[in-house]
């Protein structure tokens, strides 16, 4: 398993930042390799959806449930399918805004990718979580 965990401090309140990253319909504006997200279906915990994302040229097709869920402090999604992970936002408040942090586990699938493939796909994914999380910046203070 490979783990990614990344913050950013956003000039707005809690409940700007989580009305945007709570909707999964919003993910492809933010999340730069996860192509579709389609089927969203319930709020809060028992949340569902169907995702496409993209990983080492691969596309990969799975499903997320969302497990955990306190409103504008934290929230648990875990995937299935093509890349098995879990995903965990917090939204802290500070005096200048909120903190984000989100926290990536994830298996990537080696015998697709090849062991060498992996550690070149961990370095991209950390990467693409500070952009992913600089875009909600921009997006929320917009």
């Amino acid at each position: 398993m490979a783990t990614q965990k990344k913050s950013i401090v956003i000039d707005a309140p809690p409940e700007a930042v989580a009305a945007y990253i709570d909707n999964p319909i919003n993910m492809p504006e933010w999340l730069p390799s996860l192509i579709e997200v389609r089927d969203v279906s319930g709020g809060g915990v028992g949340q569902q959806f169907a995702w496409t994302y993209q990983m080492g040229g691969l596309r990969f097709e799975g499903e997320s449930t969302v497990t955990e869920y306190v409103n504008c402090v934290r929230s648990v999604h875990e995937s299935k399918g093509g890349i098995a992970s879990t995903w965990t936002t917090t939204l802290e408040p500070r005096a200048n805004g909120t903190e984000l942090t989100i926290q990536i586990e994830y298996a990537i699938p080696v015998p697709v990718l090849g062991r060498l493939a992996e550690k070149l796909v961990v370095k991209r994914h950390a990467r693409e979580l500070e952009e992913a999380l600089k875009n909600v910046k921009e997006t929320v203070e917009s």
